[in-house]
């Protein structure tokens, strides 16, 4: 088991920023893929960013490309989600989640994440 816990998210207005951040109990050893999702009411889950385990570069949404990153501390298991330029569009409750499955590493999908934090939510106004 993998616990993972979100914090960081808040109500903010167009154009502003948030850092979320994903503290995971565990070492990312052995995660092939730390990723950040999104679920807004009514919709269904979908991926916002992607970290890999290695060098491989970290994959984003089109949605949100040019305007999130996502990075690690490796040595304190954190993760986190930089998102700057937020627009009411990005309004949703927000997880983290770690893989065990070196597929997630071709399908971004929710069903190749193993572990989920419960969520934080982002509220953007206009």
């Amino acid at each position: 088991q993998v616990d993972l816990m979100e914090s960081g998210g808040g109500s903010v207005q167009a154009g502003g920023s948030l850092r979320l951040t994903c503290r995971m109990a565990g070492a990312f050893a052995g995660r092939p893929c730390l990723g950040w999702f999104r679920q807004a009411p009514g919709k269904e889950r979908e991926n916002v960013a992607v970290l890999y385990e290695g060098d491989a570069p970290p994959t984003y949404a089109a949605s949100v490309a040019g305007r999130f990153i996502i990075s690690r501390d490796s040595i304190a298991s954190i993760f986190y989600l930089q998102m700057d330029s937020l627009k009411p569009e990005d309004t949703a409750m927000y997880f983290c989640a770690a893989s065990a499955q070196y597929m997630c590493r071709v399908y971004s999908t929710p069903d190749y994440y193993n572990f989920w934090g419960h969520g934080t939510q982002v509220t953007v106004s206009p």
